[in-house]
């Protein structure tokens, strides 16, 4: 059975700054601790652990970190056409960009990125299986 492990090694507060998606480091474990319930409830064998470490902050995905396993993915938005709200009326959003973020800060990082990130390595780690 395929296995998501993610690990967030910490060291320190994140710096005070309003802009951030996750302002703190219990937040950013209550956040990752949340998407692996939900990988547990679909039946996806995942765990979560906190760690504290020397060095910057940083998610692990399986053991690499999630930056790198971002890298060379090309993260596309559904377009209003693709989306299943046909009909309805879209609300307009004030603020940042959704794929902006503060790289040297990793409780910055967008939640489409985090499960972008997810997903390709349960996609690595389940490609070779055979049903």
């Amino acid at each position: 059975m395929a296995m998501i492990d993610i690990e967030y090694r910490h060291s320190s507060e994140p710096p005070e700054d309003e802009d951030l998606r996750r302002w703190s480091v219990e937040e950013m474990s209550e956040y990752l601790r949340g998407l692996v319930y939900e990988m547990q409830m679909a039946d996806i064998s995942s765990k979560f652990i906190s760690t504290e470490a020397e060095g910057p902050n940083m998610v692990f995905i399986n053991g690499k970190k999630i930056t790198d396993v971002l890298e060379g993915l090309e993260i596309k938005m559904l377009e209003t056409e693709d989306s299943c709200d046909h009909g309805k009326v879209n609300m307009i959003s004030m603020g940042r960009p959704t794929l902006e973020w503060k790289k040297d800060v990793i409780e910055d990082i967008p939640d489409v990125l985090v499960k972008n990130a997810i997903s390709k390595a349960y996609a690595d780690i389940t490609k070779d299986r055979i049903l």
